[in-house]
């Protein structure tokens, strides 16, 4: 290259969050005023640096000053470094001066195609003043090895950050810590640990009223319609409110309204519930800006990592809402009392409601939807006001019952029964240990079946791995069952249950959607006009029972009494 008598010189600056972070030995993920002063602070060395240089030459001239100050070196991606090429193109520029070759770039294949190819080709001049390096002067051993060499350093630089970056990130996760640029809608990052997500008290108030709204029947499009009649800000237009500076693909117009898209978003947020879930999503790799979706199993998950803004309960409940159909019907904001509930008990299928008019009158029934539709069914027809008072009526005495024999356990810290003794006496878990000893046998048995030529390898192979996985399953079934029994053990049965909504619903007159859905999860209607309650927390109501006559049978005849479990504890035939 031929020296020219003038050059017009654009001066490049650029500094990463991972050179920050390496440097300051900072969090990576969270950068506070003391970050963003040291940026300034090290944007400001390099311009200073170089325009110190170019004082000291009489043929140079700054054209214009370059600074992707935030931005990785691992590709060239950058908004300055682009403005500067298309200055390049233009012939307005015809020598860049960086501090050294990692300023340009860390992927080692695409600096050293600049240098040796595209600057050369626009006739411009590159200097990199603490690498010593000058394409006007540099001769064939700096420019085919020394540079190549330097580059591919600075690339692997950038691959050993990101790899440090993706397991900092992932401990922090681990941890519980919350490392998003932006707090889940209803919460804000707290003061004093940006780390740690605390309700936000006004949008906490509209995330418990949308669950409310859903619980009560009304689909996510009628409570986005609620929402923006209301006049309530959609989740972006709040942040934006806020001042922060937020971007989504999923704008549609100048202000952004709610959606029934938005609002199933909350409704499915475990975050709402405590529960933090991070890391969804992952670079394709160091070089590429580029994200895909991991597979669920891969997510990481923290239980009670932040205050909850909704109840275990109502999650769950508004969880199996969204299996369902529960579409209102035409000209109804929301659906009737037992949308979603109620099902044939033969074919499985939901009723479907009837309303016949005549002479003024109206009457209400279901029928199955399957015969509905001209299916085999049978209609298992049944009137409305039938199925609400064998409802109400079999809802009072579920938790009636429930209510009488949680009263015991209110005694259970003064008592000498432990644990051990009561997981033993569990028939659940008992016939869990009867599964697990029967895989046992089956997978001991495999290897004599093998000798004898009763199965192949692959047989072998196949069936030691189901069986495995089938004692694995049951082990941990068995340690969802003891961890029940400890929660009731140490926290009682508020622990799991509402007790002061099962004294709510034992007023009850008359049925409510609300009462109905906090402790039914399903309804099962039959052709005899029989009507099966499942209840909602089954399991606990059967574990609740359980010891209750664990402890009767403990005070009347000793310790080591074994009451059988009373039928029908996880549901009501009435």
């Amino acid at each position: 290259m031929k020296a020219k008598e003038f050059y017009n010189v654009a001066i490049y600056l650029r500094l990463s969050r991972d050179d920050l972070s390496t440097a300051g030995g900072r969090d990576i993920g969270s950068i506070d005023a003391g970050s963003r002063k040291a940026e300034s602070n090290s944007i400001r060395s390099q311009r200073d640096m170089i325009r110190s240089y170019i004082r000291s030459q009489d043929n140079m001239e700054i054209y214009d000053i370059y600074v992707d100050d935030g931005f990785s070196g691992a590709n060239f991606d950058r908004p300055e470094f682009k403005r500067m090429m298309q200055d390049i193109e233009a012939g307005n520029v015809d020598c860049v001066i960086v501090k050294d070759l990692s300023r340009l770039g860390r992927d080692y294949i695409e600096a050293g195609r600049l240098i040796q190819k595209t600057f050369p080709a626009f006739s411009v001049r590159f200097i990199a003043l603490t690498d010593h390096f000058d394409s006007l002067t540099a001769d064939y051993h700096e420019t085919s090895l020394v540079v190549p060499v330097k580059n591919f350093v600075n690339d692997s630089y950038s691959r050993d950050i990101s790899g440090k970056v993706r397991s900092h990130q992932q401990a922090k996760r681990e941890k519980g810590d919350f490392i998003g640029a932006f707090a889940v809608y209803g919460y804000r990052k707290s003061d004093k640990n940006k780390n740690l997500l605390v309700p936000d008290d006004y949008a906490a108030g509209i995330v418990r009223k949308i669950f409310a709204w859903k619980i009560d029947g009304y689909s996510s499009f009628a409570i986005a319609q609620l929402l923006d009649g209301m006049g309530i800000l959609s989740p972006m237009e709040y942040k934006k409110m806020n001042g922060e500076k937020y971007h989504t693909g999923f704008v549609t117009g100048v202000k952004t309204k709610w959606s029934a898209v938005a609002v199933k978003r909350i409704l499915t947020n475990e975050a709402y519930i405590g529960t933090l879930v991070q890391g969804k999503d992952e670079k394709v790799n160091y070089k590429v800006k580029k994200s895909v979706r991991k597979p669920e199993e891969e997510w990481t998950k923290v239980k009670e990592a932040h205050e909850a803004i909704i109840s275990k309960e109502d999650f769950e409940i508004v969880q199996d809402l969204l299996k369902v159909d529960t579409r209102a019907g035409r000209g109804e904001k929301k659906s009737h009392i037992y949308a979603g509930l109620l099902f044939c008990g033969d074919c499985m299928e939901p009723m479907t409601r009837r309303v016949n008019r005549y002479k003024g009158t109206e009457t209400v029934s279901f029928i199955c939807s399957t015969k509905n539709r001209g299916g085999g069914c049978s209609g298992h027809k049944i009137p409305e006001e039938d199925l609400n008072r064998l409802v109400l009526n079999g809802l009072k005495q579920q938790v009636s019952l429930f209510l009488d024999k949680s009263k015991v356990l209110e005694a259970i810290g003064q008592m000498e029964i432990h644990f051990e003794e009561v997981a033993a006496f569990d028939k659940e878990i008992e016939r869990l240990y009867s599964e697990q000893d029967k895989y046992l046998t089956l997978r001991a048995g495999l290897y004599e079946d093998l000798k004898k030529g009763i199965i192949t390898e692959e047989d072998f192979k196949n069936f030691r791995e189901i069986y495995e996985k089938r004692y694995q399953e049951l082990q941990q079934a068995v340690r969802s069952q003891e961890e029940m029994i400890k929660r009731l053990f140490q926290s009682g049965v508020s622990a799991g249950m509402n007790l002061e909504r099962m004294k709510t619903a034992m007023q009850v007159t008359e049925l409510d959607r609300t009462t109905l859905i906090t402790f039914v999860k399903r309804i099962l209607v039959y052709e005899d006009k029989r009507v099966y309650l499942e209840m909602r927390f089954k399991e606990l109501f059967s574990k609740v029972i359980m010891l209750a006559d664990y402890i009767d049978a403990d005070k009347q005849h000793g310790k080591g009494g074994k009451p059988a479990l009373p039928a029908g504890a996880d549901g009501k035939n009435l």
